[in-house]
């Protein structure tokens, strides 16, 4: 291709007919003003979108525009130009051709670019055109912090080969600073880690590697491996950062930090075990940015969701949501706190630990090193004159008779237990050695769910259910086998075909038929009743629900489904 021409924007989209010569004027005088390049300043002046800019410069100079929204990226183009070379010089890598090298530029008349491209590339440069939002978004979805990992995984061993005594060294103060391995090693981590959306970091020392894993999406997925000796280096770091002691490797030990990473703060919960081969450390991520979810974004469905929240608005009772760690019980908690938080009403909670913050809320967090336990918190709660009450989880019979009680003389208390489907979960509480009367008195909902992953949007391609499917979907009354999705796995998903997650639920609300064979001694004739007044509305039959409409895949409705097999 041959080298590109010089253009001057405000005169093609003068040109063009996408502005008039006064607004350009205009545009020109504030650009030397405020040195922004001059299809910013109309950009931000909201005068031209950056869309209509990039086709007038393709149809001008005879190129192609690409939208990095929808288009895939070659991964061989992609490792012919590092993340720090393609951000200078503010191009992205598309596609190998058979005579040479496609790229997207914001800016196609840039010459400096074009050659030093060639030059670094050994290819034949071909240009189309793209946005400068789609570029600088399309360098944090395909630049992986991998490489990068691993060359600061091996700085840091060779720090130290010095034994303790280099280990020591590590921090010290000059070693405390940015520019240390271990600082910049855990710094690369954690972008990689926001990144792909983990919201989990492991860090396992084995007997001759050290694997650092990342679960995005549910599921764990190897990010790197390096030398057992950086572990040690890795923990103590981590733990100073989360003040936690250094000193203690014998016991588990949990903590928690904050962080910026690209100008979004990060709530990190540290947790460290003692294990044969050293300390295994998980790291959950927390976005404090995000704000609390509406309760109509959560994703329940409309006739449960308005049955809920009329439950949830009455002056007392016990509601609980169960669910396996991890399913989301703690956003759909808060999002029902966030629904009820009024002037007129004071909450207070009690943690273990404070996931997020509540604004109006109190918020009291669990410490069992000083006795300071569920059952103790919530019966000065009560002292309190609260209206609403969190209990993080009902761990014992103490904390549960004590909510129980709570919601019987006036108050709405929220909790978690872990069970496995709703049916059960008035059963459990009973087995754990709550009165069968005050669980059937007291007890005004359970809502039970999951969380499933979802199919990736720039992928999705027809699913052919498989035998077992079949099967499973012939249980479920199902007789058409057509319209299932699946993800074809993209360079957006990881290649994993999906890409974030949404919960499906199922909700039991106790009516005086289901608390009347509460009380009853046989558990399964409650089960039996509980199950039959949810037909229809399980867990798996919105999932099988979310299937039919493409959000999800066929394989994770099953996945619910057997969870919630006895």
């Amino acid at each position: 291709m041959p080298r590109p021409e010089k253009i001057r924007l405000g005169d093609l989209l003068v040109k063009e007919g996408l502005i008039s010569s006064a607004v350009l004027e205009s545009a020109l005088v504030e650009q030397k003003k405020s040195g922004r390049r001059l299809g910013r300043v109309l950009v931000d002046s909201l005068l031209v979108t950056e869309e209509a800019i990039a086709k007038a410069l393709a149809h001008q100079l005879n190129l192609a525009y690409v939208d990095l929204k929808q288009s895939p990226i070659d991964p061989a183009a992609l490792k012919l130009l590092s993340e720090s070379q393609a951000r200078r010089l503010r191009v992205m890598p598309l596609k190998m051709l058979p005579q040479g090298l496609l790229v997207g530029m914001a800016d196609p008349g840039d010459l400096f670019a074009y050659d030093e491209l060639a030059r670094l590339t050994q290819q034949e440069i071909h240009i189309a055109v793209v946005t400068e939002s789609d570029l600088l978004t399309a360098y944090d979805r395909y630049y992986r912090h991998t490489e990068e990992i691993s060359g600061f995984a091996k700085e840091l061993e060779q720090s130290l080969k010095g034994g303790e005594g280099a280990l020591l060294d590590v921090f010290n103060t000059e070693a405390g600073s940015l520019d240390a391995p271990v600082v910049r090693l855990i710094q690369s981590v954690f972008e990689d880690a926001l990144q792909v959306r983990a919201s989990d970091i492991h860090i396992e020392p084995q007997e001759r590697k050290l694997i650092i894993r990342f679960r995005i999406d549910g599921v764990l997925h190897s990010q790197t491996e390096a030398e057992p000796t950086v572990a040690q280096a890795l923990a103590m770091r981590l733990k100073i950062m989360s003040g936690m002691d250094i000193s203690e490797k014998r016991l588990p030990q949990d903590g928690r930090f904050q962080i910026n990473l690209k100008g979004r703060p990060l709530d990190v919960r540290l947790s460290t075990l003692p294990t044969q081969h050293g300390e295994s450390i998980v790291m959950r991520l927390l976005a404090t940015d995000t704000g609390l979810l509406d309760l109509s974004r959560i994703g329940m469905p409309e006739t449960m969701l308005a049955r809920y929240r009329s439950i949830i608005a009455r002056p007392n009772g016990l509601v609980l949501v169960t669910g396996p760690t991890g399913s989301g019980k703690t956003t759909t908690l808060y999002a029902s706190l966030a629904s009820l938080n009024s002037v007129e009403r004071k909450i207070i909670t009690v943690e273990d630990p404070v996931e997020y913050r509540l604004p109006g809320v109190m918020q009291v967090q669990v410490n069992e090193r000083i006795d300071l336990s569920f059952s103790r918190v919530l019966r000065s709660i009560l002292r309190q004159d609260p209206d609403v009450v969190l209990v993080g989880e009902m761990r014992d019979a103490e904390t549960a008779q004590i909510g129980l009680r709570a919601a019987l003389t006036g108050h709405m208390v929220f909790s978690t237990l872990h069970t496995n489907d709703a049916a059960g979960t008035p059963v459990r509480l009973i087995d754990m050695g709550a009165p069968r009367f005050m669980v059937a008195t007291a007890l005004q909902a359970v809502v039970a769910q999951r969380l499933v992953r979802l199919v990736c949007p720039h992928c999705p391609r027809p699913h052919t259910p498989t035998p077992s499917e079949i099967g499973w979907l012939e249980s479920m009354g199902v007789t058409s086998m057509d319209g299932f999705t699946e993800g074809g796995g993209c360079q957006h998903c990881n290649h994993t075909g999906y890409r974030g997650r949404m919960a499906v639920y199922e909700m039991l609300e106790m009516t005086s038929t289901l608390a009347h064979a509460a009380n009853l001694a046989d558990p399964r004739e409650f089960i039996q009743t509980a199950r039959q007044a949810m037909a229809g509305q399980t867990l798996a039959h919105n999932a099988l629900a979310l299937a039919r409409t493409g959000k999800t895949s066929l394989a994770e409705a099953v996945k619910v489904s057997n969870q919630d097999d006895d």
